[in-house]
């Protein structure tokens, strides 16, 4: 592979793209015949009772297309296998969870503290490796400026763990209408690989270039009505790979704007739990998160997943001129 275009974070989507759509009907038969179907909840919107037994743990076909694009780059200099490392790590927890969840029947998978445990030690991890790093530090640009500031370790770590863990389960929680958390993170990933190419970071343009394509792959499995769904083993390795692309281009504070929707579904299960057990039952939303408040006012999930992407899309230009 020669020439500039093989270079391109356009061409890293188009790698883990190509595989997504080739692997992703082996995998979902084999989910099927593993009977790894999904569980579906009783109290959510009655249209989501027909997904019960859609094959779920559709993660591996994310995590395996983005493996194999990075593969693919691996000389070109950068972060690029800690990148990858750091995403699977975060699949695998999701992995764990998922099987427990519908093989073992253990009702909720891991427990709390174990996936919180487990997610601190991977990110604390990641954080030592970017404080050593000459071209990653303890350095973070501010949004809207020019200025780069230089904070403690002890900050930074404590820094790394709350995006680490923040974009995971941000991710997880929206992960629950048909292609909504998988376009998401192909349209944040997008913007990523612009501002990653913009601060002159190759390596992390072409990680985010491949989550993308990744994702774009999957969708075409995952949209409406869903053929497989990415479980945790997707979403986890997904906010990971968000974390991640943002450390290492020294914007985790650009987080927020990026995936602006991923905060907004978050921020909608903090306030209905804070206001049931403030008011002792009553709630903000019909569900949480707030794409169930949707469905359950009567938008079609198509209609959530789009107008959700648009949402997405302006975040993510806001992102853009942030850093641009």
């Amino acid at each position: 592979m020669t020439g500039v275009f093989s270079q391109t974070p356009l061409f890293a989507g188009l790698v883990s793209f190509i595989v997504a759509i080739i692997i992703g009907p082996t995998a979902i038969k084999y989910l099927h015949r593993l009977k790894f179907g999904q569980n579906v909840r009783t109290d959510g919107p009655q249209a989501h009772l027909k997904k019960k037994g859609t094959p779920t743990m559709g993660g591996v076909i994310i995590l395996a297309s983005i493996s194999v694009a990075i593969l693919v780059f691996l000389r070109i200099p950068g972060h690029l296998l800690a990148a990858l490392l750091a995403t699977l790590a975060f699949g695998f927890i999701g992995l764990i969870d998922d099987f427990l969840m519908i093989v073992k029947r253990r009702s909720l998978g891991l427990k709390a503290r174990e996936k919180l445990l487990a997610q601190i030690i991977i990110s604390v991890i990641v954080g030592f490796y970017a404080i050593s790093q000459e071209d990653i530090g303890t350095a973070l640009l501010l949004p809207f400026s020019d200025y780069v500031i230089e904070i403690p370790v002890v900050i930074y770590i404590l820094l790394v763990i709350g995006v680490m863990l923040g974009s995971a389960n941000a991710v997880n929680f929206t992960d629950g209408v048909d292609g909504l958390a998988a376009g998401t993170m192909a349209i944040a990933s997008g913007v990523y690989a612009i501002i990653a190419s913009r601060l002159d970071n190759p390596a992390m343009a072409l990680f985010a270039g491949a989550v993308a394509g990744a994702c774009l792959g999957f969708t075409w499995f995952n949209a409406h009505p869903a053929a497989v769904f990415m479980g945790d083993t997707g979403s986890l390795g997904l906010g990971a790979a968000l974390g991640v692309m943002g450390l290492f281009t020294k914007t985790p504070l650009f987080i927020p704007i990026i995936g602006g929707l991923f905060v907004i579904e978050t921020l909608s299960v903090i306030i209905q739990v804070l206001y049931f057990r403030i008011t002792k039952g009553k709630r903000v939303f019909k569900m949480a998160p707030l794409h169930h408040h949707f469905e359950l006012s009567g938008w079609e999930e198509p209609k959530v997943m789009i107008r959700f992407w648009l949402i997405s899309l302006l975040f993510g230009v806001i992102g853009l001129l942030a850093v641009l």
